[in-house]
This record gives structure tokens, sequence and C-alpha cells, in this order.
């Protein structure tokens, strides 16, 4: 079984200065738990888009329910594969995202697509998409309550702190973003991480897809 997000929402600047800073979004007060992004490949096809790999290392701290079924020396970082598409002519940003180890314990994946908000040129529309599976046995469906729990916290910060460079690559202060949506999602993260506990103490101990 696999757990799925989809979220529609948007940010406040141009289509052509989100592409921009994309590449510029760390450091940020909001992702402290992005560690380091190296480029290992990059192109511009004939057809004019910008084909890019990129790894990044991000913390990955284990609630205290994991820390009871996991081995104490389990890596606390996560190595995660971002490629994307930038198609200068039809205007779309594209990304896709996924963890390359702990994947047995959970394995999520993102998809991002920016493009120009129909509605107002001078902002950009984000389609997000994520799905989060398990193989542990007993417990996948605790991992998983879990792991979304996580994902809707971290992508709530990931839009903000994408703002906050946005706001400071055009010399603006930048903004308190989405309080009262990061408290909805707060909310919403607590009850499903209270949910991911409820399971977890119920339980028995019982391919990526790429754009390069």
């Amino acid at each position: 079984m696999v757990k799925h997000f989809f979220d529609l929402s948007t940010l406040r600047s141009s289509w052509d200065q989100v592409a921009s800073a994309f590449w510029q979004r760390y450091p940020n007060p909001y992702s402290k738990h992005v560690l380091t992004e190296d480029v290992i490949y990059r192109e511009v096809t004939s057809d004019n888009k910008l084909l890019s790999r990129r790894l990044l290392t991000k913390t990955n701290r284990l609630p205290r329910w994991g820390e009871m079924v996991f081995p104490t020396n389990l890596a606390r970082s996560v190595f995660v594969i971002e490629d994307s598409i930038v198609d200068f002519q039809n205007r779309t940003f594209t990304t896709l995202t996924w963890n390359i180890n702990h994947t047995r314990i959970m394995l999520v994946e993102e998809k991002c697509v920016y493009l120009p908000n129909p509605e107002n040129p001078a902002s950009t529309q984000v389609q997000r998409e994520a799905w989060v599976t398990s193989s542990v046995f007993g417990f996948s469906r605790a991992i998983q309550e879990f792991g979304l729990a996580r994902f809707r916290r971290n992508q709530i910060k990931a839009t903000e702190g994408f703002e906050y460079i946005l706001a400071n690559l055009q010399g603006e202060v930048p903004p308190k973003t989405l309080k009262g949506a990061t408290e909805k999602a707060k909310e919403t993260a607590l009850a499903a991480t209270e949910k991911a506990k409820d399971l977890a103490s119920k339980a028995a101990p019982q391919k990526a897809k790429q754009f390069v």
C-alpha cells in the first residue's frame, strides 16, 4: 500500500524568477535539515531544455518509537537524488526526487511541476505530488503514516524557504509567509504522527523513476 500526497500552491513570483531562484534555495532558515547539494550531471539539449541531476544530503531524525524498532547505529543522513527538466519553450520546470538509502524502511518519491499561473503571470503555480512506501513487515503502515506526516511538515517549510529566497533575491524583506497554512499543516501532521505512533504500538513484528 502506498500513501499519496497532492497539493496545489502558488509562489508569489514569476516563472522566470522561480526558475532562476530554484538553484539558490539553500541555505535558508526554513530548511536547516538540508546539509549539502552537489550537481552531478547537467546538459542543455538541442531543443533548449536544461537537464540536471543533483545529490542532496538531508538529516533523518527518527521518532522515539522508531528508535525502539531500528538499530541505534542506523545512519541519520538521507541521500536524495533530484532530477529536473527546465523546458524554456513551454515554460515548465519539472523535478523528481527520491531517497537512495534507507529505501527498505521508507521510500519517498516527490514530483513537482512549476508553471506560470494562468490567472496571474506575476506568480507561479506549483503542483506537488508524493508517494510514501515502506517494506518493513508489520510496521509498514505506521512508517508510511509517519513519513506522510513528516513530508507535510517539510513541504510547508520548503515553500516558506523558497519564498524567503525569492524575496531576498528581489531586494525585499523576506515575509512571514504561509503562517496560517503552517499552523494548519502542523496540526494535521501532529494528528498523523499520533496515528503512526498508535499503529506502531499495535503492530506485530511482522524502482526509482528518473528523468535523466
